[in-house]
């Protein structure tokens, strides 16, 4: 081989690493979707006095710092590059997380992990970014979707290790496991991870975009809506008239989105024992719902590549309504067969709206809008376990919870129906 033909090489290489990457670094979102399910018994039953309200509240605080770090991240993605932004939001993530591990009292924890959402809400936004721009089918949704796996696989993994760790070592030993693949992936990153050339691009960088792109086989994007300068402030672009319809209609779907996902997985179990089911079949049905979101996402991928990232969102917001609404339906065996079904629409539909996005925006303000609507989204997170526990302390969970949450579908139908598409922008 000559000289000459190894850097070629190199960045061929690299650009090979640009999805396993981002998905190491979604995975460790899933982690932190359930470790505070896997601790909080333990962490009862420790020394620290602490009750249900206090835990709560760092929760609560958890979800902030993601929202916050969605919001500010994503945007300065955009401005300083996407590379830097994710190696920093992982390494910043997984140090705060070993914190958590070493918090001599609830008030720090409770900062430590706020901290930690603020690094991690910054990562998905970027990740997002990274894996549909060095996409070889740009605008399309396969790659959002086996993104996100990542998500639920990271959700399941951690489950399973909190019954190997915490009896013999100890709760704290989770936040050690959650630190501890940086060891690896944050090196990875700054060895393999390339920057986006699409960036690049939106930058006036031409030269290295167009070296790293043709390097990678990739087209760079030439779509009129692809063509807005940088901005130094991209995120008032959003409040522009040519992408105020669709911010709204993506932030509102977003919301809806999220509140579904972080409502479901936090009181399905509960509801479904108030509907008449022992906690055994309530578990694994909770099981069943995330293994049809991975299901669901590997499916809505392909349907968005032939039909469209905006057209498959409201397909599958529909579909989660549809499902939802059934399960108010006493059934025996037929149950698991409508939680798999509405696991595949109510987990696919909010990743969509992030393929849509991507799609809708240039990539001079993609991982603003993508942080924004991440961000807000996060909002309906904490929303969602809020609408779960008022329905069942009002006592009408059963049937009026899944109506509910049917309903919360439906806004999002609609929310995405009023926006308008590429071609649309494009014009």
């Amino acid at each position: 081989m000559s000289t000459t033909e190894r850097p070629v090489m190199r960045r061929t290489t690299s650009a090979l690493w640009v999805a396993p990457l981002c998905w190491a670094a979604i995975l460790l979102d899933g982690f932190d979707l359930v470790v505070l399910g896997t601790v909080i018994p333990s962490i009862l039953d420790g020394n620290w006095n602490v009750g249900i309200g206090t835990l709560t509240t760092i929760t609560t605080l958890s979800l902030v710092g993601m929202t916050i770090g969605a919001l500010t991240i994503g945007t300065l993605t955009d401005i300083i590059g996407r590379r830097r932004v994710l190696i920093f939001a992982v390494a910043a993530f997984s140090f705060l997380t070993l914190l958590c591990a070493l918090a001599p009292n609830p008030f720090l924890f409770g900062l430590f992990r706020f901290l930690a959402g603020i690094g991690l809400g910054g990562a998905l936004p970027t990740a997002l970014a990274m894996v549909n721009e060095f996409s070889k089918k740009q605008g399309g949704g396969s790659a959002s979707t086996l993104l996100m796996t990542g998500y639920h696989v990271g959700a399941v993994a951690t489950a399973a290790l909190a019954l190997v760790l915490i009896d013999p070592f100890g709760w704290q030993s989770m936040f050690v496991a959650g630190a501890l693949p940086a060891i690896v992936l944050v090196p990875l990153m700054i060895r393999y991870l390339p920057e986006s050339p699409a960036y690049l691009l939106s930058r006036g960088r031409h030269a290295e975009a167009e070296a790293i792109a043709g390097e990678c086989g990739l087209t760079l994007e030439t779509r009129p809506v692809a063509t807005v300068p940088a901005p130094s402030q991209p995120a008032r672009m959003l409040f522009t008239p040519r992408f105020l319809r669709n911010s709204i209609s993506i932030w509102v779907t977003s919301f809806m989105g999220l509140l579904l996902v972080y409502g479901l997985n936090t009181w399905l179990p509960t509801i479904m024992r108030e509907a008449g089911y022992d906690l055994g079949a309530a578990l694994t049905l909770l099981l069943v719902l995330n293994t049809g979101a991975i299901v669901g996402l590997l499916i809505a991928g392909g349907v968005a590549d032939r039909i469209g990232p905006r057209t498959a969102c409201i397909a599958w917001f529909a579909g989660a309504a549809l499902f939802l609404a059934l399960l108010s339906i006493k059934v025996s065996f037929g149950i698991y067969v409508l939680v798999f079904l509405a696991g595949c629409f109510v987990f696919s539909a909010q990743v969509l709206v992030y393929a849509f996005t991507s799609a809708s925006h240039p990539a001079s303000i993609r991982a603003t809008a993508l942080g924004w609507s991440a961000g807000i989204g996060r909002i309906g997170a904490i929303c969602g376990p809020l609408l779960g526990g008022l329905l069942l302390d009002a006592g009408v969970a059963v049937p009026w919870g899944f109506y509910a949450f049917a309903l919360v579908g439906l806004i999002g139908l609609v929310a995405m129906s009023t926006s308008r598409a590429v071609k649309q922008l494009d014009g």
